[in-house]
């Protein structure tokens, strides 16, 4: 399970230190992809294929399976961790996240986040600014 909210630096060649207490579920891989709401999404593998399972079987007549399948599919790549528990981040899932030299790595139960720290300030201060909100339409959804 990941939880927690940890901030990382990004080096010149887009490595990027995975949390430790997160390394473990990783040993075996990870894929990482574009996320919402401007972030990026890193699953381990096992979980991905999980995903990748649910995508591949969304029905190819509907507009918006076509579109989403496509977002996490084909955007997504392979990660590996190097000795120092870092993983490459593609330059082109960097500049879709707009993840430069701060960046903030968030556990959300099954992945993690990866967010630009200016992004990510931006996007918590809105959410805490809106939380009952939030919970009440949550409340429908009976959580």
């Amino acid at each position: 399970m990941f939880i927690g909210e940890f901030h990382h630096v990004v080096d010149d060649k887009g490595r990027l230190a995975v949390p430790i207490k997160f390394r473990d579920a990783f040993k075996k891989g990870a894929v990482v992809t574009r996320g919402l709401d401007q972030c990026l999404f890193v699953f381990s593998m096992e979980e991905w294929k999980k995903l990748a399972e649910k995508l591949a079987n969304l029905p190819l007549s509907q507009q918006d399976s076509r579109a989403f399948a496509r977002l996490m599919l084909a955007g997504a790549m392979d990660l590996e961790l190097d000795k120092q528990g870092r993983v490459i981040l593609p330059e082109y899932l960097r500049t879709y996240a707009k993840v430069s030299k701060l960046a903030v790595v968030a556990g959300l139960y099954n992945r993690l986040e990866i967010w630009d720290e200016s992004v990510w300030e931006a996007y918590r201060l809105r959410t805490e600014q809106d939380a009952v909100g939030i919970a009440e339409r949550m409340s429908q959804l009976g959580i």
